[in-house]
C-alpha cells in the first residue's frame, strides 16, 4: 500500500511522458492519478490504527544495497500518516489547479507527479539515505517548474531556491554520514527510539551539539528559519499557481518534519538544551513575517510573508520540547504538527484563490485591484474564507491550530508566547486589509468594461477541496488531532522524561 502511494504519481509521470501527446489527455489522465492517489493517501491515514499506534504500513527490504547497509524501508507513524494524507489532498489540487497551463502542458504534469512522489517519500522513508535521496529528488520538478512555467524573474528564483536547499542538503549529507559512521546503520526508526534504543551521543565521532547543527541548518532553510528564509518570496512570487500550492502546502513541512523526526527524536537532550534559541527564532519568524506583510503590494509576496509568520508558531511548538520541571507535554508539539497540516491547506487555497484571480485580472498588484466580489463571487466568498482561517476564525482549522500551539507552549515561555500571539493580531490586520483592498470597495474604472468571469467548473474543485478540509478541521478537530497525537507521544516518551 505505502509503496503504491510514494510511487504512483511517479508512475503516472513516465506514463505521461511515453504514451500521453494531446493536452486534454494528459490533463485528465494527472487528474486520474491524483484522484487514485489521495484515495490511497486517505486509506493509509484512516488505516492507521490509533489504539496501536507505533509504526505501521511498514515495507522493508533489508538487503537492497547491502554493501551500503541501505535498506527500503517505508513506514509511517501518526505524524507521518497525517502528512501523507495532507501531500495526497494538496497533489490533487495542485493538479486542477494548473489546468488553465497551456505551455508544455505534458512536461508539466509530468513533473508535476515527479514532485509529488518525492514528498510522499521524504514523509515515509525510514531508512536515511532513502529519506535523503528523496528529499534531494524535490529539488529537480521544483526547479524546472519555477524556471519554465514561472513569471517574472523565474529563472533567478529557481536558481536561488537551488542553491539554498542544496546548502542545506550539504549539511544533512555531512550529518548523517556522521551518524551512519558513528553508529553503523541508516535505520531512522532505531536513531530515533521508535524500534530500538535510540541513538547513543556518547557514540558520535562529532559532539551531539555540532551533528544536531548539521541537520538544524538544512531543515531550518526548508522550513524556513530567519534569516534563512530569503528565497521563498522570490520561488513564490514566480512559481505558477500550482508549485505555490505544494511549496506552502508540502515542501516546507519537511523541513518542520525533520526538526521533529531528527533533531527533536534522535538529539533530545541537545534539542531540550537548544530550546530558547527555538523559541526566540520562532517568534522572531512569526513577528517579522508579519510586519513585513504590510510592506507588501504583490498578493503572493504577502501570502509568502505570512507563511514565513504562520511556520514561527511550527518552531514555537517544537521549543516547548523543554518542558516544565523535567515534564514534557505533547500538547505543543502536536500543536506544531496541526499547524503544518492546517497552513498547508488554508494557504494552498489562498495561493489557488490569488492565482485565479491573477488569471482573470493579468495582476497581483494590490492597489489596482479592488471591488472584484461583485464580479467574481465565487472566488471572493472562498478567499475570505482562505483569509478568515489563516488569521485563526474560530471553526476553521486554523483557530484549533494555533490554539493548541499556544496552549502548549505558554506554559514553557510564557513571555515568548504572548509575543508570539502578538502575530495573530498583526495577522488579522494585514489580511482583512488585504481583503478590502482586493474585493471589496468601489470598482475601479479599468473593471467596469472588462470581461472578468468567475470560477468556471473544473477551477471550483481545488478551492472546494481545501475549504472542506479546513472546516472539517475547524469543526472536528480529532479527525487529525487524535492522530497527530499518537505520533507525538511516540516520538517523546521515554525521550524527554
Amino acid at each position: 500500500m505505502l509503496t503504491a502511494t510514494v510511487f504512483l504519481p511517479l508512475v503516472g509521470a513516465l506514463a505521461i511522458a511515453l504514451f500521453l501527446s494531446q493536452p486534454r489527455q494528459v490533463r485528465w489522465f494527472a487528474a486520474a492519478v491524483g484522484i487514485a492517489d489521495f484515495v490511497l493517501a486517505t486509506l493509509v491515514f484512516a488505516g492507521y490504527d490509533r489504539q496501536a499506534g507505533g509504526l505501521q504500513w511498514v515495507e522493508r527490504i533489508t538487503g537492497w544495497v547491502p554493501s551500503l547497509k541501505v535498506e527500503y524501508y517505508l513506514g509511517v507513524d501518526g505524524l507521518s500518516a497525517t502528512l501523507v494524507l495532507l501531500t495526497g489532498l494538496l497533489g490533487l489540487a495542485a493538479i486542477f489547479a494548473s489546468w488553465s497551463i497551456q505551455e508544455r502542458v505534458k512536461e508539466y504534469f509530468a513533473w508535476l507527479l515527479v514532485l509529488q512522489t518525492a514528498v510522499m517519500g521524504v514523509f515515509t522513508s525510514l531508512d536515511f539515505v532513502l529519506f535523503f535521496l528523496f528529499w534531494e529528488l524535490e529539488l529537480i520538478p521544483m526547479y524546472f517548474l519555477i524556471a519554465i512555467w514561472g513569471s517574472g524573474r523565474r529563472e533567478y528564483s529557481a536558481v536561488k531556491f537551488l542553491v539554498f536547499t542544496l546548502t542545506g542538503s550539504a549539511f544533512m549529507l555531512v550529518g548523517l554520514l556522521v551518524v551512519f559512521f558513528s553508529t553503523g546503520t541508516f535505520n531512522m526508526a532505531d536513531l530515533a527510539g521508535l524500534t530500538g534504543p535510540g541513538l547513543d551521543p556518547q557514540e558520535l565521532l562529532l559532539p551531539a551539539r555540532v551533528v544536531w547543527a548539521l541537520f538544524f541548518i538544512a531543515f531550518a532553510v526548508k522550513l524556513p528559519i530567519w534569516p534563512l528564509h530569503t528565497w521563498l518570496p522570490d520561488a513564490h512570487t514566480d512559481a505558477p499557481t500550482a508549485v505555490s500550492v505544494m511549496l506552502a502546502g508540502v515542501l516546507l513541512k519537511m523541513g518542520g518534519y525533520g526538526l521533529i523526526r531528527v533533531n527533536a527524536s534522535m538529539f533530545p537532550q541537545v534539542t531540550q538544551e537548544a530550546a530558547f534559541l527555538l523559541a526566540v527564532l520562532g517568534v522572531v519568524n512569526i513577528v517579522y513575517g508579519a510586519m513585513v506583510v504590510f510592506r507588501q503590494q504583490d498578493m503572493k509576496r504577502l501570502i509568502a510573508y505570512s507563511s514565513i509568520s504562520h511556520m514561527g508558531l511550527v518552531v514555537l511548538g517544537i521549543a516547548s520540547l523543554r518542558g516544565v520541571e523535567g515534564q514534557v507535554s505533547p500538547l505543543g508539539l502536536t500543536g506544531a504538527a496541526l499547524q503544518m497540516f492546517t497552513h498547508g491547506t488554508i494557504t494552498g487555497l489562498l495561493f489557488v484563490m490569488v492565482g485565479l484571480m491573477y488569471e482573470r485580472t493579468h495582476t497581483r498588484y494590490i492597489p489596482d485591484l479592488g471591488g472584484l466580489a461583485r464580479k467574481m463571487p465565487f472566488i471572493a466568498t472562498i478567499f475570505v474564507a482562505g483569509a478568515l482561517a489563516s488569521l485563526g476564525l474560530p471553526s476553521t482549522s486554523g483557530f484549533v491550530a494555533e490554539l493548541t500551539t499556544l496552549m502548549g507552549t505558554f506554559p514553557v515561555w510564557g513571555l515568548l508566547t504572548a509575543l508570539g500571539a502578538l502575530g495573530i493580531v498583526l495577522a488579522a490586520g494585514y489580511l482583512l486589509w488585504l481583503l478590502q483592498r482586493s474585493l471589496f470597495g468601489p470598482l475601479p474604472e479599468r473593471w467596469h468594461h472588462h470581461p472578468l468571469s468567475d470560477a468556471t467548473g473544473v477551477e471550483k474543485v481545488a478551492p472546494l477541496l481545501l475549504t472542506t478540509a479546513i472546516f472539517v478541521v475547524g469543526l472536528f478537530p480529532a479527525v487529525v488531532a487524535d492522530t497527530l497525537t499518537v505520533g507525538i507521544e511516540a516520538i517523546i516518551q521515554g525521550r524527554f522524561t
